[in-house]
C-alpha cells in the first residue's frame, strides 16, 4: 500500500511540474473531438467524454502493467 502511495504521489508531482512549467504540452486535453463544450451568455458547460476515455484506458493499462 505504501509503495502505491509513493508512486501515485510521484506521478501527481510530475504532472504538477509539467502543468506549471510547460502547460502547452497538455493544451490538447479537453479539446478533442467528442468533448462537449457549451458556452452561452448565462454560463458554460464542459463534458470531456473523449479525454476521460483516454485517461481511463491509459490508467487501466498502467495498473495492469504494474500488477504483473
Amino acid at each position: 500500500m505504501a509503495r502505491w502511495l509513493i508512486v501515485v504521489g510521484t506521478a501527481l508531482l510530475l504532472l504538477g511540474v509539467v502543468l506549471h512549467f510547460a502547460p502547452w504540452l497538455l493544451h490538447w486535453f479537453g479539446r478533442l473531438p467528442g468533448d462537449i463544450r457549451i458556452e452561452s451568455e448565462r454560463g458554460k458547460v464542459f463534458i470531456p467524454l473523449t479525454s476521460m476515455l483516454i485517461v481511463s484506458v491509459v490508467v487501466t493499462l498502467l495498473i495492469n502493467l504494474f500488477r504483473r
